[in-house]
């Protein structure tokens, strides 16, 4: 009885040992990647996941201090006042920044290039810095240079100051132009995400309501009208409440346009057909058109080069049927003293961003 009982205790031991053996090998097995030629063992590193976006990770950094930077992400929130460095690597960069910066050539902003990286650099910044600030890679095939869309990094960055709650503006009332086949925008921005903002119409006193739909608000834009109508026409303005005092923004005049987009529509005019040797012409050229759209204009006359002429141009805002605004641009041009060389064809050429017209009046003598 005990020696069966000893042999069934030492199968049992066999048993143990073996399966452990095979566990360990098995182990063995597992880490077998973790051993290196040399037969240093290393860490096995996993393959990282890429982001949703399917955007490498971004190259736009800021520099803390000597040595220590952090990535952007889509938005930043800094303190006004200290200088402000952001690198972009790459050894051909190009940035944009507030276009007021470039309007008013302002000294505080520079740039630098080297062989590794731009470097732009804001020295005292303020709330009226807040923006959209991005850099790109440029490629080049010989001497065509073009942006690579692909390695493009931006970031909107918030200089918020609790004293100036909206990004100031160098107009103190801007107009709004209201059109019926595209969202309008009030653009109060703020400099601090935490503000709470609403739209307000003067007269009658009235807070415009927000919703997902007509009226939305985006900090990095202001006050979106998904489908401005004539009733939206008037004086607004944007209030913001913090924990302080609320704040009022600039005044916006919301003006409706309903002048379809397209090449100038021209008219053209001579005091008279028919003039006598010596008298004086005036020949107006003019264009109804959309109020924020410039159109320049271009003349071609008889005694062109060899003749003095008066050429004088303008434009006004005036309102036309049910509230309707529009721009009237002309281009006056006077002839004094009319010569023989004076008569014939008058033409005037108007051209906008979409196109351009010619028209022709003829002078003849009388």
């Amino acid at each position: 009885m005990k020696l069966w009982a000893v042999l069934c205790l030492a199968l049992l031991c066999v048993t143990l040992h073996n399966g452990s053996c095979q566990q360990a090998k098995r182990r063995k097995d597992e880490g077998q990647n973790r051993i290196r030629p040399g037969g240093k063992r290393v860490k096995v590193k996993h393959p990282k996941l890429k982001d949703g976006g399917g955007k490498s990770q971004s190259l736009l950094t800021q520099v803390l201090d000597k040595g220590h930077f952090v990535r952007l992400g889509q938005t930043t929130t800094l303190t006004p006042g200290s200088i402000m460095e952001l690198r972009c690597k790459g050894n051909s960069i190009g940035w944009l920044y507030p276009p007021y910066l470039d309007t008013f050539n302002d000294s505080r902003l520079s740039i630098k290039q080297t062989d590794k990286y731009s470097q732009l650099i804001l020295t005292s910044p303020s709330a009226a810095d807040t923006g959209a600030y991005s850099c790109w890679v440029i490629v080049c095939d010989g001497n065509e240079c073009e942006k690579d869309h692909e390695r493009t990094y931006e970031s909107y960055i918030y200089f918020t100051d609790k004293d100036n709650l909206f990004v100031p503006s160098a107009i103190h009332f801007e107009i709004v132009y209201l059109r019926p086949d595209r969202p309008a925008v009030v653009p109060c921005r703020v400099s601090s995400t935490q503000a709470q903002v609403s739209l307000h119409r003067e007269v009658p006193p009235e807070e415009i309501p927000t919703n997902s739909s007509l009226v939305t608000y985006d900090p990095t834009k202001g006050f979106v009208l998904r489908s401005p109508g004539p009733e939206l026409q008037g004086v607004f303005y944007c209030k913001a409440v913090t924990t302080s005092t609320p704040q009022i923004s600039t005044k916006y005049q919301l003006l409706y346009v309903e002048v379809p987009s397209g090449p100038p529509f021209v008219s053209l005019e001579a005091s008279a057909t028919f003039v006598r040797g010596g008298e004086n012409l005036n020949v107006t050229c003019t264009v109804l058109g959309e109020p924020d759209m410039d159109v320049s204009f271009t003349w071609t006359y008889p005694g062109q080069d060899l003749r003095p002429v008066h050429i004088y141009t303008s434009w006004r805002l005036v309102n036309r049927g049910m509230h309707h605004t529009t721009r009237i641009s002309q281009s006056v041009m006077t002839v004094e003293d009319m010569e023989t060389i004076d008569f014939g064809n008058y033409i005037c050429k108007a051209k906008n961003q979409h196109g351009e017209t010619i028209v022709t009046t003829n002078v003849s003598s009388k």
